[in-house]
Order: C-alpha cells, then structure tokens, then sequence
C-alpha cells in the first residue's frame, strides 16, 4: 500500500512551533542589533538572473577585538567604528584607528582559512570592505545578495546598516536601493565566525569552522515589482499517477497589486499560459504539458522554464532549468516517477579538491561530480550542511540524486526556542533556493543527535515544518542512536516515527567491534526504507599493510567488505553512502603522519588519489552487489 508523505503529529508543548512564525530573520538571540534590519526577502534563481558580480578582491581587516570595533559592551551592533570606512588623517577628526584602503586581500568567494596562513585557525570577527561604481536606475530596487557568509554577519552599504544574518551556509539578500547614489559605492562587511553553544551547527565540530564570504556576492537590479520565489514541480498527489504530465506550483511577484499578470512559458513541453495574482502576490497554477519526459538518472532531462511579469522598464524576467519528477515512499521502498530504486552513492562535505578550502567555483564542482560518475554513484549526501547551489545545479545536469540537510549536528541546544527558531530560518532558506532542484530528493532535518525527549520534540516538529513548506519529498534524518549487543541491533528512537525515510550512522569495525564481527549482525528496524547514511574506515592514501592494520588502505576495504555483507541482510536496505568521498580538514583529527589535521574515511586523498576503497565501491557498484530497490 502506498504510503503518503504526512504530517507526523507535532509532540506537545508546542512551543517551538509557536515561536517559528515570529522568527526574525537576523536571529542573532542575546547580540540583538540596537536598530534590527530584517532582510527585505530572498530571491530564488538568482543564478539565472543578470548581476552586476562582487566577487574578486576585498580588503580586509582583522577585528580580534570585536567588543571594540563590532559589538558594543551589551552587544549590540556598532555603527559607527569601520563599518564607517574612513581613514587616517594627517590633520582633521581622529578615526578609529584603521584604513581598509592600504589593507592586504581577500579573494571573494573564498574562506579566509586557506588564504592568509595567519588565519588558517582563526575563529573570530573579519571585516570586508570594496569600492564599486553603481547608476540607480529609475523605479527599481537593488539587492546585494550574498550566497553564504560563515556565520554571523552584518552588512553596510555608504555607512548603513542594511541587515544582519544568521548562518553560515545559506544565502540571503540585502535591499541597498535607498542607499545607493550614482558613482562611486562602497559595502563593509563584518564576518563573525565564532562559534557558539547556541549556534546552528554548535561549539563541537568535526570540520573546519571555514570563515569569511565563502560564496558569490553580487547586485540584483529589478523592478519594483518582481519575481522574488517560484515553484513549478510535477503534481504530487497521494498515489503515483502513471503518464503524470500535470505541472503545478506558483510564481510570487513581490509588492505587486492583485490581478498583476503573469506569464509562464514552458515551450518544449507546449507550454504558455497567462495568470493572475492573488492578494498575497501569489500566482497558483495546474498546467497539462502537451509531453513530458521526466528527469532521472538515466535520463536527467531539463525545461527551459521562463517566468515573466510587467511591461517596458519594469518587466521582469527569469529562465530557469528545471526537472520534473516524483519522488515518495511506498512501504519500505523509495520510488522515482513510480519505479522503485536504489541510492548508491557517498557523503561529501563542501571541500574543494586539490586546492582545498571551500567549494566555491565550477571547477571544484565538476572535480566532485566527476569522482561521483566515476564510482558509479546515482546520490549523494550533502554533509552537513547546504551546499554552493552549483552543487545541485551540476546534480540535475548530471543526474545525480542529492540529500540535503541543515547543520543541527550533535551538540544542539535543542531546549531552547530560540535555537528552535533558527533551525526553522535555515530550513526555509534551504527548501526555498532549492525545491525546484529536480535532483534533492530528500530534505534532511539533522545529523547523529542524542536520544531525549527535548531533541525529539525539536526535530519532530521540525520535520513537520519541512513538510509544510514542501510536502512533495521524503523527510530523513542520520540517526547514530542504534544499540548493538552481541549480534542483535536496534534502532530505539523514537524520532523515527516522524521520518519517512531512516538514515542510520554506525561504525561497527572501526570505531565498534571488529570488521568480522558485522557479518554476524541482525538488525531489527522500523518498516521504512533505510538508508546507510554513514559507515566506514580511515586509512592514509599510500599507507599499506595487512587487514588488521589500522591506518592501512587494505583495512578500509577490509571493513567496507564486511559492512557491505551486513547491510545487504537488511529488507529495508534502499541506499548506502560511505564516510566519505574525500578526505576533509577537521581541527580533531590529531595524529600525525596518519591524519594531520585531516578525517581520513575518504575513498579519495585530498589531492585527488584514489584509495583501493574507491575502486572496491566503484565494483560494487557496477554490480550493483550491495543492496536492492
């Protein structure tokens, strides 16, 4: 019997449901802005847009004193020391002693960990400054979009505050319309990147805390109308239909009037229609494609989809690539476009091949996708965190299913409400830039948290509010919380019951008993499917030695043989990821010679040489030996 993607009933109190309607978006708790600037909006598909690029040089100035030039002593945000971007005199007023004008470098994107050896362990605040030339235009607004800037950060443009964000890895967009003038411009903007107990992740990282504007930055110019979200997806109703060429979803135009026209233009699939808005600025739609393939793996077919408002001067337009597919569970099986599958895939964090630092350009993307096609993978976990949207961009080109998840990792206050309601601001911002990715077929709410009460009220209501906001995919989490005694394992967590599809985290053979001793294993699980989240060995590339050798290339495969004969008894088994595609820094990881500040679980080194694990999950996967749809 098919069972549909529901609303788990939320656990009582509600209070952290409750405060989530009233979250403000710069969610910055005890260091409140004495003058809060929430940001206006956030704009989808600003990859497809026209921008005026910011990325490239930016001066820099190391603020290791940020109750000074930052923080004011109660914590409130300080306008007026380098936010103000003056400079030394030799006669006249005294400033603040700082000049971003002679000040060294910074590329943007890019973290400040891998380019200034100086900052390589640096957690702290880090000020940005860039002068731009800029014409306003008549009846438009600007929008300085910044992809992702680790964690909290807080942006003037010509000396004005104009928002605060929380956050490290989703993007946001600052309305600089009023503050812009013709000709020469400047923004500064402060990045903190101290980590924080009630932080989202939090204090206890296994990776490196990578500071600074890691993503592109960028002016956004569109009329005072505009397209700011859109969501156009195959229709999802409670049961697979077969030959579904039903397309739906809505366009949402930005202070525009009701009864604004819109058009919506699909023209391979014979497509154009003309709509209205409603009184919320929300243009809803069903259309019938005259035909339709639909996208998967095999056959990762895009729509060139263009969406238009307005007329002359304020006519607004985006075209956008965009798949179509189903994606649900029934029983314990996974099912695309009505077929059952399998995920065979890898976790990969955001870390740039070679070069290392974050991912942050096409090539670095295309480095990873390539590592994925040739292991012969179809998914991939996104770990831990949103990733750059080229990453999806290149998984729906290349055909390559994607988890995607929010950064609530282990050591979360999950007793607070305002930590609650940040989680909730980094899920919107997740689904909002990435539901019309045809390759995220799965929203993920956490990562290995602890078995309470607390966390399971936190993450169950928020999995209903992922739900809410998109209820045409498969919510999961990674649960660490199984319990093995002898060769009987359970999964008692009660989280499970709000998931649709379970992730399970376990290293029996590494960090739990002996790579034999998984063969033995018999797990009793939840009747849902089941996706080996995480498992695996470390081993340093070129280390060699026996199977009972730690550290050794031929232990990691050791291990993964027997997991691999483990999961494979599992019924419920519908996808596997290894800990990890490719080695990552990790300020934990402290032995020398074997990890060096590295977590050495990947299949490939991290500069590139594939280990004799690659090549043992790269045949399995050819086979397609390790489990079934």
């Amino acid at each position: 019997m098919l069972r549909p993607i529901a609303l788990v009933p939320r656990l009582a109190p509600s209070l952290f449901a409750l405060l989530a309607v009233f979250v403000l978006p710069h969610g910055l708790g005890a260091q409140t802005p004495a003058a809060p600037q929430p940001l206006q909006t956030l704009l989808v598909g600003v990859d497809h847009r026209q921008v005026v690029s910011l990325d490239g040089d930016w001066h820099y100035l190391v603020d290791q004193s940020p109750y000074r030039a930052l923080y004011t002593p109660t914590g409130a945000i300080n306008d007026r020391s380098y936010a103000m971007n003056t400079h030394p005199n030799i006669v006249g007023p005294h400033n603040e002693e700082y000049d971003f004008a002679t000040a060294p470098t910074l590329k943007v994107p890019g973290d400040w960990n891998t380019q200034t050896p100086e900052l390589f362990n640096y957690e702290g605040v880090v000020w940005y400054q860039r002068n731009f030339d800029f014409q306003p235009k008549p009846g438009t607004r600007t929008f300085l979009h910044i992809g992702a800037a680790n964690y909290r950060s807080h942006v003037w443009v010509n000396q004005e505050r104009i928002c605060d964000h929380e956050g490290g890895y989703t993007p946001f967009d600052c309305e600089a319309t009023t503050v812009l003038h013709p000709g020469s411009n400047f923004v500064v903007i402060a990045v903190d990147a101290t980590r924080m107990v009630d932080g989202i992740p939090s204090v206890g990282i296994d990776w490196l805390n990578y500071g600074g504007l890691t993503r592109d930055v960028s002016l956004i110019t569109v009329p005072t109308a505009f397209i700011d979200d859109y969501d156009v997806h195959l229709a999802h109703g409670p049961a697979w239909k077969p030959g579904n060429k039903e397309l739906t979803g809505y366009i949402h135009i930005l202070d525009a009037p009701a009864g604004t026209p819109v058009t919506l233009e699909i023209p391979e699939a014979g497509i154009k229609t003309s709509l209205r808005t409603d009184a919320d600025g929300r243009a809803p739609f069903t259309v019938t494609a005259d035909k339709l393939t639909l996208w998967s793996p095999d056959s990762p077919k895009l729509y060139k989809v263009t969406l238009s408002t307005g007329a002359g001067d304020q006519r607004d337009t985006i075209s956008d690539d965009i798949g179509f597919r189903d994606i649900r569970v029934d029983g314990t099986h996974i099912l695309l476009n009505g077929k059952p599958i399998y995920l065979q895939g890898a976790n990969a964090h955001a870390e740039a091949p070679i070069r290392g630092g974050r991912v942050d350009n096409d090539q670095d993307v295309a480095t990873l996708f390539g590592y994925l096609k040739d292991l012969n993978a179809n998914f991939v976990r996104l770990a831990h965190y949103p990733h750059d949207e080229r990453m999806e961009r290149a998984a729906d080109r290349d055909g390559i299913m994607v988890w995607s998840e929010i950064p609530l990792w282990q050591h979360i206050s999950f007793e607070k409400p305002e930590v609650y309601a940040k989680a909730v601001t980094m899920l919107k911002e997740m689904i909002r830039r990435d539901r019309n990715k045809a390759s995220v077929i799965l929203w993920s709410v956490s990562n290995e948290t602890p078995n309470n009460p607390t966390r399971t009220e936190f993450l169950t209501n928020l999995a209903n509010e992922a739900r809410t906001l998109d209820p045409t995919r498969p919510i999961t989490s990674a649960l660490n919380t199984s319990h093995i005694e002898g060769t009987t394992a359970t999964l008692p967590d009660l989280f499970a019951n709000a998931l649709d599809v379970i992730g399970l985290n376990q290293y029996v053979g590494w960090y739990t008993g002996t790579p034999e001793s998984a063969d033995s294993i018999q797990w009793t699980l939840p009747q849902k499917p089941l996706i080996a989240s995480e498992f695996g060995a470390e081993a340093k590339q070129g280390n060699h030695g026996a199977t009972n050798q730690r550290w050794t290339e031929e232990q990691q495969v050791f291990v993964l043989q027997h997991q691999f004969t483990m999961l494979s008894k599992i019924p419920q088994l519908r996808g596997d990821t290894p800990w990890i595609l490719m080695d990552f820094r990790s300020p934990t990881r402290n032995i020398p010679k074997l990890q060096d500040g590295y977590n050495r679980k990947g299949l490939i080194s991290e500069d590139g040489k594939k280990k004799q694990a690659f090549f043992f999950v790269q045949k399995a996967y050819k086979d397609h030996s390790v489990g079934k749809p």
